[in-house]
């Protein structure tokens, strides 16, 4: 679970024990940009390195790892920001720390001729996600969404038509129909979170209404009929049985298993799962005949007839507002946002792309079959709330939410709107 973090004002006056880097010259006075990154199979240094020879001199990249886990990844990126680093020229952000980032005036304002270059042909979700009050805060660097993975033995035999949209309702009984069983996230984590957001926002709600309000004024959207019906699909999925026994521990990688197991029917989660089941079935783990038995569309419809928006992640990259060459910085992000990069990238680390010009390249399209899938669920992929308050909305949630078999949509929706408005109003704790 994703742990409470501090506000920023505290992690101000913890500022002084981070140790600063300094910011200094390359060989021959080359100005060095230090960017913060996320763990990945060494992508982002590679990028590094071919945008700084690409650079001619003007420029030299360097990267400091980021630790595995997002909240520890804000939170030294914070305690450094708050004490004005000027070490900090660009980062790797997690698209639920932007709007705080933002908020705090951590980010230098992105150039107008940057944010036209870098948004061009750019899934619709990642330019939502890198952006707060109407504003493009964040360069989108690669993007993530889930799909509905399925057997296909499984749909033929329940007579599900895989063609067009499906719903949750028609997984559930095909799953139910078959003996088989549903791999979803029901795990108290922020995959919980995600599930929430993706079931409200397909049914045409909103957690939040007025994410931009200040704490004791944002208002909630969960007492709604979106939220009614993101409890009941959830409740269903609980109480039914239909998810598994292991449902209120599971996680992406455990629906993985379940969903590679005899009783796999459907599953919900990101593209890894492709990538993971090919090395398995090459290691002699997994049988080729699973991995021709999958199958994979859009997320499934909260609603039917409205379109699914399924979940979205990824990495932004923001600029830090106290580096001495902000300029600098953000033509490095221009560099590293190609689409030729993103698409290298994709295949080399297995993170989709935010740029739809990558999604045309012959490697990535051999990579990943289902890459015209990934990109339109790119494009109706909804962001998860984008408030400075995020860590209280999403841990809120997974108290309330959880375990599935729990959830009820007469009560649940009530009950979990008015614990997170207390805990915004500083009237109760997490």
């Amino acid at each position: 679970m994703r742990r409470r973090t501090r506000p920023l004002a505290a992690l101000a006056a913890l500022a002084v024990l981070a140790p600063l880097a300094a910011c200094g010259p390359g060989d021959e006075g080359t100005p060095v940009l230090t960017w913060y990154i996320n763990p990945d199979a060494g992508g982002q240094a590679e990028i590094a390195a071919s945008c700084t020879e690409e650079a001619d001199g003007a420029y030299r990249i360097e990267t400091e790892l980021l630790p595995r886990d997002a909240a520890a990844q804000r939170e030294q990126l914070a305690r450094r920001l708050a004490a004005k680093d000027s070490s900090i020229d660009l980062m790797s952000l997690d698209p639920v720390f932007i709007a705080e980032f933002a908020e705090a005036d951590f980010l230098a304002p992105v150039p107008d001729d940057v944010a036209d270059a870098t948004t061009q042909d750019v899934v619709q979700g990642a330019i939502d996600a890198s952006t707060w009050k109407d504003e493009l805060v964040a360069v989108p660097f690669w993007a993530n969404t889930q799909l509905l993975w399925y057997r296909k033995s499984v749909a033929e035999a329940a007579g599900l038509d895989m063609s067009g949209p499906v719903t949750w309702d028609q997984i559930i009984e095909a799953a139910q129909d078959q003996d088989a069983l549903l791999a979803v996230q029901g795990a108290k984590a922020e995959s919980l979170t995600v599930w929430i957001n993706a079931l409200v926002a397909g049914a045409g709600g909103k957690i939040l209404e007025n994410p931009e309000a200040p704490p004791e004024d944002i208002q909630l959207g969960l007492e709604s009929e979106a939220g009614t019906e993101a409890a009941r699909i959830i409740g269903d999925i609980g109480t039914s049985g239909v998810g598994g026994p292991g449902l209120p521990s599971e996680d992406e990688p455990a629906s993985l298993t379940l969903f590679q197991g005899d009783r796999g029917s459907f599953m919900v989660n990101w593209p890894f799962v492709w990538s993971s089941t090919q090395g398995a079935v090459e290691a002699g783990s997994l049988d080729q005949g699973l991995l021709d038995d999958i199958g994979w569309a859009l997320y499934p419809q909260t609603v039917e007839g409205e379109d699914a928006r399924p979940p979205y992640g990824g990495i932004s990259l923001g600029v830090g507002a106290f580096g001495a060459h902000t300029d600098l910085a953000y033509q490095a992000t221009e560099c590293i946002v190609s689409p030729e990069n993103q698409a290298e990238y994709f295949v080399t680390n297995g993170n989709p792309a935010a740029s739809i010009e990558a999604y045309e390249d012959p490697d990535v399209q051999e990579a990943f079959p289902m890459y015209d899938v990934i990109r339109d669920s790119l494009d109706q992929a909804a962001p998860r709330p984008q408030t400075p308050f995020y860590n209280e909305v999403s841990t809120g949630l997974q108290q309330t939410w959880y375990a599935p078999a729990d959830v009820d949509p007469e009560t649940t929706p009530q009950e979990s709107t008015e614990f997170i408005t207390a805990v915004l109003r500083g009237e109760r704790l997490l």
